[in-house]
């Protein structure tokens, strides 16, 4: 296991290094995004003019105050509380946002399956989970709303922040083929199997 601080956008080569139970930190631009933005973006045909390549994508539809653009806001939003959702649902988004958009890091809660450990394998991606709850820490990573594309479906609009020290994440799925969910669950699974052995329980 090792830990990484990670300046974005990322190569392909740095994203290749990591490893399942690898740590990794971010640092100075992160993308919000979730169910309606890629929806809309996959299928319904809209374009966004942000360039992605190579950047990382959070799973989230943040709690944010129009506060009127300025210096310190120059979306015209402040962060009030920006959390992590679960990515299930988004399975299918991965390969189009890796293909078409160069998006190298997935962050969420609850991981992803089989088509995204397969484009993350062989476009180069990772996914980095989040502990549920933790939105409030999370909010203090940020220090910034940027920009703000594909507004209208605000709270699920393309979020650009800036951040600072978002992390440390933990690598629960790789570019080779590694996945913690995967390991768990067979762990779990031969575990529970000895149980009923030792029960006397046939299986």
């Amino acid at each position: 296991m090792a830990h990484y601080e990670i300046h974005m956008p990322a190569s392909e080569e740095q994203i290749r290094k990591l490893r399942v139970n690898d740590t990794v930190t971010l640092h100075d631009t992160l993308f919000g995004i979730r169910d309606a933005t890629q929806i809309h973006m996959f299928d319904h045909g809209r374009k966004t003019r942000f360039d992605m390549r190579g950047h990382a994508v959070v799973h989230t539809a943040p709690n944010v105050k129009w506060v009127g653009e300025t210096m310190e806001h120059p979306s015209g939003y402040a962060p009030i509380c920006i959390g992590t959702t679960t990515s299930a649902r988004m399975e299918r988004f991965t390969q189009p946002l890796m293909a078409q958009y160069g998006v190298r890091i997935i962050i969420g809660k609850g991981g992803l399956f089989a088509a995204s450990a397969k484009a993350f394998k062989d476009i180069g991606g990772v996914y980095l989970a989040i502990i549920g709850g933790t939105a409030a820490l999370e909010t203090t990573w940020i220090e910034q709303i940027e920009e703000v594309d594909l507004d209208d479906l605000n709270p699920e609009s393309l979020w650009k922040f800036r951040i600072k020290g978002f992390g440390p994440l933990l690598v629960a799925m790789d570019s080779h083929g590694g996945s913690l969910y995967t390991e768990v669950n067979a762990a779990a699974k031969d575990k529970r199997a000895g149980v009923l052995a030792a029960l006397g329980v046939k299986s």
